[in-house]
């Protein structure tokens, strides 16, 4: 018989992991009889079933037009108290034929406006299984979200999206579990370096990197990355790396790699980023035997994007670059390439002459819009008030759209108050603008341009953009905004304040936002702002074709006959929000969105009765 011995410590801590062990999981839905009816479905497209094989619930959703459909489940007597606890799990197995994405919502009772819930989602191929947690305080990829309060929770929710064909899905448990506090895991990939005064190698930075070796001999030397490419070898690489995550460069726009040809053949050398997003394309530098020179790895393509095909989009994500990678040719000799410094940097900015004087283009053009902001908002041209559709959370108020400095402010602050200062409107805690010339102005056709300065505050969703308006025959504005029937939203500057100053995005949609909603763009486009700290988007759009220009150089085309054929307005707005954004920081309220000016030409052979600005209504 062996006998092992326990020192104190080791006692004690055994002690202590029993007596301080995590609660043991609480069932919030227990699989037996009748257990199929404590679930609610949101509409007829769901039923409900039980199975004994295993014991669990089946949730059979059917094609329709809900656009979250699911089941909810409510405790008895108002709230479970999941105080010693710290998640709600569920373990889901996908029954159905196509791959789906199944969320789970925990909520607490309260407005609606503040989205007092955590959702988290689980996506599952046909026939797969898999359990998806709900931290409470962080919803969709563990990000941290509304503060939920574990003691009183009112209603667990599982919804999928809408679909066209049938979605069915077994839950096999749900449960609260996890200790009380609980935080997600940090993932490595999810930290963001942000490099000393740019440098990701030099000025004597000693560089946390891991550096892969692909048939060649890298190391760090004083300061500087040495790199042996042997003879007569094929697919030599050198990836260099952080030690872990990924680098934020999201203010810059390019690296710049100064390299020396130490040996004494010529070399050639092929450089390119990688991202979460994807590479960007491959530089290639020939040095000289003892030449040096510096090589520049921009983040974006110079070639404008032909949108139809998609052949050139952007890939790199500029707050997520995860490696440099050097390659040689292969070489009947020894090279030795030094790599003395690589920094991420912005470019100069040469902005071209004709910037905000005239079109683009040549062409019989006339000015059709100067807007300067020089003086009181012209409100023949301008509305500030409106419906808001998109963030659901903030409300408008003229008192939100400032003309200071020959320059117009959309401001998003802290403030209670009514939507469009109207008290029989909702009410909510967050206070934004809103500048737009529905039932004002319209144009079919032209260029159109404007000068912005965007807000740096996270979770802003900053956009200058258009929609159609045909006019006063009809009244309903859904019809008359209609993005189907030949009308199309244009997307001219969309910008996440998560993504930094120096990168936004465009789109059109068309036909509609429902079922037959189609969408064409690009993201990841990089404009470098002014010394003023602007960048100015353009527009020019003629019959069959949209063009993108960012700072006046051509970012990306579409050639169709579906692009609008309609008369269209201006619009900027500045909600909260957005896809792929950060959570709103209310430490760095309130934040303005500037608009120097708004310019429009039109030329002469597409010019139409319904240009221009419309005349005021009749009093009724």
């Amino acid at each position: 018989m062996q006998f092992k011995t326990f020192s104190l410590c080791a006692a004690l801590a055994l002690f202590a992991s029993v007596v301080f062990a995590d609660e043991a999981p609480k069932p919030l839905l227990e699989m037996k009889e009748g257990a199929e009816k404590l679930l609610t479905p949101s509409s007829a497209q769901i039923t409900v079933t039980r199975s004994t094989e295993p014991a669990s619930v089946i949730v059979t959703i059917a094609p329709g037009e809900e656009g979250y459909p699911g089941v909810s489940l409510k405790p008895e007597g108002g709230a479970w108290d999941l105080s010693k606890f710290g998640h709600v799990e569920a373990r889901l197995v996908n029954l159905g034929e196509k791959a789906t994405s199944i969320s789970l919502r925990v909520d607490n009772a309260g407005n609606w406006q503040d989205n007092p819930w955590n959702t988290e989602s689980v996506f599952l191929k046909p026939g797969e299984a898999g359990t998806v947690s709900t931290i409470f305080g962080y919803a969709y990829g563990k990000k941290p979200n509304y503060a939920l309060r574990p003691e009183a929770v009112s209603n667990v929710l599982f919804f999928a999206g809408k679909s066209d064909v049938v979605q069915k899905f077994r839950i096999e448990s749900l449960q609260a579990a996890g200790p009380a506090g609980e935080k997600p895991p940090v993932d490595p990939d999810s930290i963001r370096i942000k490099p000393e005064n740019g440098f990701l190698l030099g000025r004597r930075i000693e560089p946390k990197v891991s550096i892969v070796m692909n048939n060649t001999l890298p190391s760090l030397d004083n300061g500087a990355l040495r790199i042996q490419f042997p003879a007569n070898q094929s697919d030599q690489r050198m990836t260099y790396k952080p030690l872990q995550g990924r680098w934020d460069l999201r203010e810059a726009l390019q690296l710049r790699v100064l390299l020396k040809n130490e040996g004494a053949t010529p070399i050639t050398a092929k450089l390119r980023l990688e991202s979460n997003g994807g590479p960007s394309d491959w530089v290639t530098q020939t040095l000289e035997a003892g030449t040096q020179k510096e090589v520049v790895v921009p983040f974006s393509d110079a070639a404008s994007h032909h949108l139809a095909g998609k052949e050139k989009l952007n890939k790199i994500n500029n707050d997520a670059v995860s490696a440099l990678v050097i390659e040689a040719d292969k070489a009947d000799a020894e090279r030795t390439l030094l790599v003395q410094s690589i920094k991420a940097d912005l470019p100069t900015l040469q902005l071209p002459v004709w910037l905000g004087q005239r079109p683009p283009v040549e062409g019989d053009w006339v000015k059709t819009l100067d807007e300067n902001f020089d003086g009181p908002l012209d409100t023949s041209i301008w509305e500030v008030l409106g419906e808001n559709y998109w963030d659901k959370q903030s409300h408008f108020s003229k008192d939100n759209v400032l003309i200071e400095n020959g320059a117009a402010k959309i401001r998003y602050e802290k403030k209670t108050g009514f939507h469009n200062d109207d008290p029989k409107r909702n009410q909510t805690d967050w206070q934004s603008g809103y500048l737009h010339t529905f039932d004002k102005w319209a144009q079919r056709y032209g260029y159109f341009e404007a000068r912005m300065k965007l807000p740096r505050s996270p979770g802003l969703w900053p956009a200058f953009w258009m929609m159609p308006d045909r006019g006063r025959g009809d009244d309903v504005k859904n019809f008359r905004q209609d993005t189907g029937n030949g009308g199309m939203e244009f997307d001219i500057m969309e910008h996440l304040t998560r993504w930094g100053p120096n990168r936004y995005n465009i789109a059109m949609h068309y036909d509609g936002y429902g079922k037959d909603h189609k969408s064409i763009g690009t993201d990841k486009l990089y404009v470098q702002p002014d010394k003023d700290g602007y960048i100015t988007a353009g527009l020019l759009w003629t019959p069959g074709l949209a063009v993108y220009y960012g700072n006046g150089v051509e970012l990306a085309r579409w050639e169709d006959t579906r692009i609008s054929n309609v008369p269209e307005i201006l619009m900027f707005t500045l909600p909260m929000g957005g896809w792929d954004n950060d959570a709103l920081d209310i430490k760095k309220l309130p934040a303005d969105f500037l608009i120097d000016y708004v310019r429009v030409w039109q030329r002469k052979d597409l010019a139409n009765e319904g240009d221009g600005k419309k005349p005021p209504r009749q009093a009724k």
